[in-house]
């Protein structure tokens, strides 16, 4: 495991292909002085339910309009999002065979509320690393890092529109594998309901 310091950028449920790049870091730096940019891992993220894969986005408040930094973005409450979030993927998990084990600190964490969006994420990760066992660290910057001065940038790596730029990821059995093709690089939270204790082991198999 590398413990050279890698940016990341801040993400709600990472995507398995983040997580495992997490995972394989001993020291992340989750960049938060960036212009917030739009449909990223930052406020998204991809379940697989019954009918196929569903997008979950937090609505962001962008107090500067588009020049608002990652640190400034705010989470709108004006719809009952966190409700919406919850209940598609109770549907989606509850047959899952780890869901019982983690589905009552997930709800406690998006019934919360947060003022802005890197509370919401830092709870997420902290809660990720503490159940899958992963040792690494993590802080925020105090600058905006220019790419030519990191020596590892995931900040945009492994988009969710860029399918084809992702590293291969071994298939798993999936809630709804006996009707639909595997989904790689999903949200982590179908590597954590459908491998529990196993998770962290899988994210290590995946070459980033």
């Amino acid at each position: 495991m590398s413990h050279t310091p890698t940016l990341f950028p801040t993400a709600y449920f990472p995507s398995i292909a983040l997580m495992a790049a997490m995972s394989q870091s001993g020291e992340i730096i989750i960049e938060q002085q960036e212009t917030f940019p739009k449909q990223t891992h930052r406020n998204r993220t991809i379940i697989v339910t019954a009918a196929g894969t569903m997008t979950l986005s937090v609505p962001v408040l962008r107090p500067y309009g588009t020049h608002s930094k990652t640190a400034d973005i705010g989470i709108s409450y004006a719809e009952k999002w966190n409700l919406i979030h919850w209940r598609a993927i109770e549907s989606a998990y509850n047959a899952s065979p780890f869901f019982l084990y983690y589905r009552d600190e997930i709800e406690d964490i998006l019934m919360a509320r947060y003022d802005r969006l890197l509370q919401l994420n830092e709870r997420i990760l902290k809660m990720l690393l503490k159940k899958m066992k992963i040792d690494c660290s993590f802080s925020y910057s105090t600058e905006y890092c220019k790419p030519e001065e990191v020596e590892k940038d995931f900040r945009d790596r492994f988009s969710y529109k860029h399918p084809e730029a992702l590293p291969d990821c071994p298939e798993y059995a999936q809630v709804f594998c006996d009707r639909l093709p595997f989904n790689a690089n999903v949200s982590v939270l179908d590597l954590l309901f459908n491998l529990g204790p196993e998770a962290s082991e899988y994210l290590l198999k995946i070459g980033i």
